[in-house]
């Protein structure tokens, strides 16, 4: 087996696990919208699993998102490399490339203009907490996706627990969330006292906390959309010479 062979054998494994991968995610992601009475009771079944589980539901269009790029870029690989299709090796090249300056445009951002990130942070802060205020408790996936995070980073609001003062939900039920507070109930006060920290600085301090592990899996990432991105060139021009 010569190069080009190796490199064609290598471009379809590759893509071929991303394409599994792929339709795996999509179809769990369906499988969530579409019998989502199974999973619900899947759920429920789950000792001591609190009743806002159910609404990971929500993660069903991002789980269907991932799965269709993924897919289609498996795809793409996979017969671009063995059909020795220009075309197909030449759009895979190209969504690669976009989705790999997104991530580099992305970091310098984050790096070279921080206040600029952290304003726009906080305008989205603001939007948040205007949403939490009039719509929590009041519009069900946007319930669910709060219930959801706080859940997950067992955290309270956008900032704080204040997000939710004068909020549709404590004007309704006369009570804060209970991921709010650390008993059962959630009053004004049990919720100033609580040490439940907000969303955003829980999530701050989680990715501080981690920030060596996912600049190791962003450069991992970098590495692989890079040798993804030489291989589909090479075999490119591998068979452009070859016509």
């Amino acid at each position: 087996m010569g190069c080009f062979g190796f490199l064609k054998t290598m471009m379809f494994i590759f893509n071929g696990i991303i394409f599994l991968a792929g339709a795996a995610i999509l179809g769990v992601g369906i499988w969530v919208k579409v019998d989502s009475g199974s999973v619900l009771g899947l759920l429920q079944k789950i000792p001591n699993s609190p009743g806002q589980l159910g609404q990971l539901l929500n993660v069903g269009y991002l789980l269907i998102a991932v799965g269709a790029v993924l897919l289609i870029l498996g795809f793409l690989g996979c017969c671009g490399a063995i059909r020795e299709s220009r075309c197909m090796l030449l759009l895979f090249f190209i969504i690669i490339l976009v989705v790999f300056i997104a991530e580099v445009a992305g970091a310098i951002v984050l790096l070279v203009f921080k206040p600029v990130a952290e304003t726009l942070i906080n305008q989205l802060g603001d939007e948040a907490v205007k949403d939490i205020k009039n719509n929590y408790g009041k519009n069900a996936d946007l319930t669910g996706l709060w219930n959801t995070t706080m859940n997950g980073l067992k955290c309270c609001g956008f900032y704080n627990y204040t997000d939710f003062t004068n909020s549709y939900f404590v004007n309704y039920t006369k009570s804060y969330p209970v991921q709010c507070c650390t008993g059962l109930s959630c009053s004004e006060d049990a919720a100033m006292n609580s040490t439940v920290p907000g969303c955003f600085p829980a999530l701050r301090k989680l990715v501080d906390d981690n920030a060596v592990v996912i600049i190791a899996v962003a450069l991992g990432i970098a590495a692989l959309e890079l040798a993804a991105m030489i291989v589909s060139m090479t075999l490119y021009c591998k068979i452009g010479s070859k016509a």
